[in-house]
């Protein structure tokens, strides 16, 4: 057995870790307790087997790429990582990305991941085309939108819970550069935010960072980024049509004591970017697309900064008639507690495509906070907000939400449900997430 944990380690649990080397031993090793695994960067339990771990990431290779239609398929371990740094310098990008680039195909296809543009653009799912599929029952099976499509759009934001993935047909982005045209507008409180947000719903690209230590009348204060994907004539002389990769250039070799993040330290670093922002706003600058879409990915093993006990990442979705009050009243309460992120970030979302895709048109509100005191009780006040307002919370950064909160966010469930017991009779595909949120107790 093996200590494994999500990208917030937290919890951290016993599971078997397999790495099968063909599609024929990853059948094998599917038996009761099962889910497959793809880099770790699901923030809690997941991509944990409640008995055993079938670790994916050996499956790395492409399969074909189409340059004239920019369709691809490959295996469900390859990177984004390596897909950007493969086929960025071709022209061609990823429709969506989350906040990091080390996550793979298969885990972005569970989680249904979204990106800095899916009020407009939608998340990852939308540009898969086929999925071949490994279910519990030991089928290996072809499924997309046209072909056994019930099972796609339950495997879409399913959390690995319908099978095992094991390559995908997808479709890559046209881009002239690596490059992203970015606009900063500064807002002075959340009301301001919300409304940037709003009138920039024709960028391609949108997110606020928030201080979310602020307080008062400026409470909710934020930097909105906009992004547009950059033209080669809007490159400074010298600039290469394809930016090298950001590796990291720092690295936090430790786990950081608890002390250091507090009420001063995160103040103090959120007054800092939020001048240094504020000063850049207005104009049009062209940055790279990974500082732009990966800013935490030049920091190596950053998820130590929260200390030995790891963190909880708390990300909510407010419909939104209501989002300015619920918002208001979540940040309300964690200024007044001080010791939330360093990096808390607003975007507005638009419909999710599968049944347990997280978006729904809205606004979503993600807030790291270290494990410790009564944090667990503060989120579960969290919670009860999110739920009255018909909001819910992201599968794949969660470690800790109940089961009553889960089902009242998903109306879809017991569809899932079926679909999941038609691919899976014995139950053989269980997670640690779904034994705390979807299986019979």
């Amino acid at each position: 057995m093996t200590l494994v944990s999500g990208w917030g380690r937290f919890p951290v649990v016993d599971s078997e870790v397999l790495r099968p080397r063909s599609f024929e031993a990853v059948g094998e090793a599917v038996v009761t307790g099962s889910v497959a695994r793809g880099n770790g960067r699901a923030y809690g339990d997941a991509a944990i087997g409640s008995a055993r771990t079938i670790a994916m990431t050996g499956f790395d290779r492409v399969r074909s790429f189409d340059p004239a239609t920019g369709c691809i398929r490959l295996e469900a371990g390859v990177l984004l990582s390596d897909l950007i740094a493969t086929f960025g310098p071709r022209g061609f990008l990823p429709f969506v990305v989350p906040g990091t680039r080390f996550v793979s195909v298969g885990g972005a296809i569970a989680a249904d991941v979204h990106g800095k543009n899916h009020h407009g653009e939608g998340g990852f799912g939308r540009y898969v085309d086929s999925i071949l599929l490994r279910t519990g029952q030991g089928k290996t099976i072809e499924i997309s939108r046209e072909q056994n499509s019930d099972a796609f759009f339950a495997t879409v934001g399913g959390m690995g819970l319908t099978g095992v993935i094991l390559e995908a047909t997808m479709r890559l982005r046209s881009v002239e550069t690596g490059w992203i045209r970015e606009r900063v507008i500064s807002a002075s409180d959340l009301d301001a935010a919300m409304r940037a947000l709003e009138a920039s719903c024709s960028a391609t690209y949108s997110v606020a960072w928030i201080d979310c230590v602020a307080r008062g009348r400026d409470l909710g204060r934020s930097l909105i980024y906009l992004g547009e994907h950059a033209r080669i004539d809007e490159l400074a002389d010298g600039d290469d049509r394809f930016p090298a990769g950001n590796n990291p250039g720092l690295a936090v070799p430790i786990d950081l004591p608890s002390m250091t993040l507090n009420r001063y330290s995160i103040r103090a670093f959120n007054e800092l970017y939020y001048r240094m922002g504020a000063r850049r706003a207005g104009g049009d600058h062209v940055v790279s697309l990974y500082p732009y879409f990966f800013p935490l990915d030049s920091i190596k093993d950053w998820n130590r900064i929260y200390g030995r006990r790891g963190f909880l990442q708390h990300q909510c979705v407010i419909p939104e008639a209501g989002a300015r009050d619920v918002l208001g009243d979540i940040l309300d309460r964690v200024s007044k507690r001080g010791d939330a992120s360093f990096l808390a970030v607003l975007k507005k979302l638009g419909h999710g495509d599968g049944l347990l895709s997280f978006p729904l048109p809205g606004y979503t509100l993600a807030l790291d906070f270290p494990v410790k005191g009564d944090i667990l009780n503060f989120l579960d006040e969290i919670d009860r907000l999110v739920v009255a307002a018909g909001g819910r919370l992201y599968l794949a950064k969660d470690a800790r939400q109940s089961r009553a909160t889960f089902e009242a966010g998903y109306p879809a469930l017991s569809r899932f449900n079926a679909i999941r017991k038609s691919l899976d009779p014995a139950g053989n595909i269980r997670s640690k997430l779904s034994q705390r949120l979807f299986d019979e107790v």
